[in-house]
Formats: structure tokens, sequence, C-alpha cells
């Protein structure tokens, strides 16, 4: 018998207030691609973060290639053979793409030879990378291709994916599809971690399944419906959304032919802008990663404040060069794409990581003294709303999975109530029946009147809640669509900047 590539035998991990694995075994063969499924705090990333030496089990055994190791550090995981690429990106934003890979290699290359390396690795894979640019000039998708690559560059024998695809639109997450199969035929074993459960079924050969920190089964997941998954995962069929349409009213966002040129060499001009947000509808935006989003995203959230002020409209009052908090104070509320570090800070807890959006008269008195129990009061109400798990209001937002923390800051915004919404990401890295919860929260969010803008790279989602589709492709907005006119093929066209010049629908009235 074909001797295990891994294997664990009952491991457990104790937080705390938490037991993220409660005796797990799993068993992975040479050039298996086996998939790890549950919902957030399900204790997958906790036991992903065992077998990589990111953390110590309190029990249970961990047995590689036949041989039980003690795995104590990423270091010494990485000497085993051992690759990952987190959910949470662990990228240095001031250094260059080149440099955060020579960090994760052993020593000895100079940095020329590593950029050929990512260079040659990137185009093998079909990826596509610049490994002078800093990270902090990348978007979210950018920066999954870099891990991707810096972690096949070490020749894995065990490669671990933790939610891979959740910022990668469908042509990206087909090319890494070859890609992972590619490696599994060199015999590399693949740990498969996603909430997205078409690709578990297309992509893996077996499927282990965590609910509450404990294995619920062990399936084959070609075999196994989205609906029979569900309920090992979460116990319970996966919830459908109501399909019905918005109601526009009034516009309540505006761009005006906002150009703005780039920001540093590695950013992407913005050409002559148009788009309209109407109160009570959802307009998606679609693109690949790196397009524009982010410049555009920074033009509308007050980040970056160079536009013209009569480019950017709120209820047609020009606000181009007002800061971010003055723009939410006008009825503007904002979810970036990046969780740590823009969304929430690490270090702080949930109680002051509500403050960052919600410092205003019900939480501040006059003379600026902070009333910590209504911000109490609002943290717990958003935690117990979304279904958060969490210890409580005084945990620190890096101690949250990253689904959970996504349900945290997505929830403290439309809990403010926006008079306008833009929310990039929504649901990344979120399960399956918190996704359908945070889609549900931001259509009753629409039907009350509130203007929604979503970025997204899942088109799945865009089609799901949209009123209306637009797609920026290289710094530039193509007409807008209704969904109802809307395909796949039309938006996969759309992306590569195929639109007609003159659009053959109108915009909502």
């Amino acid at each position: 018998m074909t001797v295990a590539r891994l294997e664990l035998r009952d491991i457990s991990k104790q937080y705390p207030l938490v037991l993220a694995n409660d005796r797990v075994s799993l068993t992975v063969a040479p050039g298996e691609i086996h998939a790890v499924l549950g919902e957030n705090g399900a204790g997958k990333s906790t036991l992903m973060k065992v077998i990589y030496g990111a953390v110590r089990p309190d029990g249970g055994e961990v047995v590689f290639d036949g041989q039980p190791v003690r795995v104590r550090s990423p270091q010494e995981a990485r000497a085993l053979g051992i690759a990952m690429v987190f959910q949470h990106f662990s990228l240095f934003e001031t250094l260059t793409v080149a440099e955060n890979v020579m960090l994760g290699l052993p020593a000895g290359a100079s940095l020329a030879q590593t950029s050929q390396r990512i260079r040659d690795k990137a185009r093998e894979y079909g990826q596509e990378i610049d490994p002078a640019r800093p990270v902090h000039t990348l978007s979210v998708g950018e920066r999954q291709r870099v891990e991707i690559v810096r972690a096949l560059l070490v020749e894995p024998r065990l490669l671990i994916l933790d939610e891979p695809t959740s910022v990668l639109m469908p042509q990206a997450v087909e090319r890494l599809f070859v890609t992972l199969r590619q490696l599994a035929a060199t015999g590399c074993s693949i740990l498969y971690i996603s909430h997205k459960l078409d690709e578990i079924r297309a992509l893996c050969h077996r499927c282990t399944v965590l609910r509450g920190g404990r294995v619920t089964g062990v399936v084959e997941p070609a075999s196994e419906s989205n609906a029979s998954l569900s309920r090992l995962m979460i116990g319970a069929e996966l919830p459908t959304l109501p399909a019905r349409a918005g109601s526009p009213g009034r516009v309540a966002l505006e761009l005006r032919r906002l150009s703005l040129p780039r920001a540093d060499r590695h950013g992407v001009a913005l050409q002559d802008l148009d788009l309209r947000v109407h109160a009570g509808e959802i307009l998606g935006i679609a693109g690949v990663s790196g397009n524009g989003q982010q410049e555009m995203l920074a033009a509308l959230s007050g980040e970056d404040t160079r536009a013209d002020p009569q480019s950017v409209r709120l209820f047609d009052a020009p606000i181009g060069t007002f800061h971010p908090g003055r723009r939410r104070s006008l009825g503007l509320h904002f979810v970036p794409e990046e969780r740590l570090g823009r969304g929430a800070v690490p270090s702080l807890s949930l109680l002051q990581n509500m403050l960052l959006t919600r410092a205003d008269a019900n939480t501040v008195s006059r003379g600026g003294w902070l009333r910590l129990d209504r911000v109490a009061q609002l943290a717990a109400g958003v935690i117990e709303r979304f279904q958060v798990r969490t210890p409580g209001v005084q945990a620190a937002a890096r101690s949250l999975s990253g689904g959970n923390l996504q349900k945290f800051i997505v929830g403290r915004e439309i809990d403010a109530r926006p008079k306008v919404l833009i929310v990039a990401q929504p649901t990344w890295g979120v399960d399956v029946g918190a996704a359908t919860q945070i889609r549900a929260e931001l259509l009753a969010l629409r039907d009350a009147g509130c203007a929604v803008l979503v970025v997204s790279e899942e088109l799945d989602e865009l089609f799901e809640l949209s009123d209306r589709l637009q797609v920026i492709a290289a710094g530039r907005l193509s007409p807008s669509i209704p969904i109802a006119q809307a395909s796949v093929g039309m938006i996969g066209e759309w992306m590569s900047g195929l639109w007609p010049v003159a659009p053959e629908v109108d915009h909502a009235a």
C-alpha cells in the first residue's frame, strides 16, 4: 500500500474560550487533492496552521511520509516540503514581490535570479506577476497570485491552500485548477480549503467535513450534491435568496467623467468614468483584479481626494475633495476589500474597531468622552445579528477567523443604516450560509432605500445581487446593463475591454 503523504491522528487545540479542534483525524495520499470543508469557525484554519507549524496542538500526532514529526515552525514545515498559502496574506507591503518571495526561499539566490524564477513560474502556470512591484500597490487578487507562485517556487510535497479562489475571477480560477491538477500529477498532495461547493466537487478527490471542530464526514465530492455537502457542513440545506428587482429612486452616488492620473508608476489611471447608483438599487462592478478597482474605490470613499470636486457627487452635491469622515457624516459608508489593516485594526478589540466608523453623537459625548457602554451595545448587536463567532466584544480582531471578521466588518457598516454603501468583496472567505445572510442583508438594505455599490470578483455573486452591472477594464467603465439582459459570456467579453461604444440599453430611470 502507498504510504500516506500526511496523516493527522486525533489533533486537538484548545484556545481560552474555544475548542478549535476536537480529536481531528485526516489522511491525504500522494497526488491527492483533498478538500477541508466547514463553516466559519469550524476549525479549518487552525488545523492547517498545526500542519504548517504556525500553531502547536495540545494533543494528537502528525505523520508525514510515514514518519511521526513535530513541526515547530513554518521553517521546519518548509524543510519537510510543506508550503501554505494563507487566507490572510503574509506579505510585507513595503517590499517588492521579489523581495517578499526571497524571504521564503533558501538563502543563496540573488534578487535578479529570484525575479526570473518568479516570471518563469508565473508563465508556466498562466499567471501574470511583476516581481518589481511593491506589494502595497497590488489588489487582493494580485496578492493572491503572489502567494500562490511563492508557494509553488519551493516545489512542495504538500501544498495547503486556504481559500485560494476567494478573490479570483472565473478565468483565473480555471487557470489555477489546471495548475493544481498538474501539481497533483507530479505527486504533490494538496489540502484545499474553500467554501465554494461547486469548486470542491469539480476539483477534489476526497473531502473531510468539519463542524464545531469535529469531523462529521469524509466523502468523495464528485458523488455528492451541494445540498448533501451543506447538510454535512451546517446541518441544514443551503438557504436561498428571494429573487426580486429593486425600485430605483433618485441618483444617490455619481461619477461624472472622473479621470485621475495613476498615483504611482504601478497604479492604473482612471479615464472618464461615468457611474450612477440610485437609491433603492444595487449596482455591481465586475472586472479582473488590478484594472482600476482600487483607484476607483479610493476616489469614491475619500481616500484619494485628487478628483475634481464636481466629478464625484453625493445626492447631487460635489464631494470630490471630501475626506472619508466627512463623506461618512453625509451617509456614505465603505467596506474595503482588505479586512486586516484597513477594515479593522488587528490588535484592537471588536469594541474598539466599532469606533473606527461609528464615532458619532451616539457613541461620543459633546465633551469628547467615549460612551463605551453604547459602543459595546452596538458591537454586541452586530455580533448577534450577523452570527459572528467570537468570545465577545473584547476579542481582538486578529483572533477571529477570516469569515467571522468579514461578517463583523460588513455588519458594522450595514448596522449604521447608510444612505449609500460601497462594499468591495462582500463575502470574501465567508462560508455559504453566512454569504447568503450577508447578501440578504444587502438586498434588505437596498429595499429600505439605500444605494448599494458592490465591487466583486465573483460573477455568481454579482448576478445574484445586482440590478445593473458595469465592468471596469484598464481604468475604463463599460456602459451599464440591466442584470436581466446580461450573461456571463457577455460580461466575460467586456472584462477584456470589448464592450459596445454606445450602450444598447438605458440606465435605470
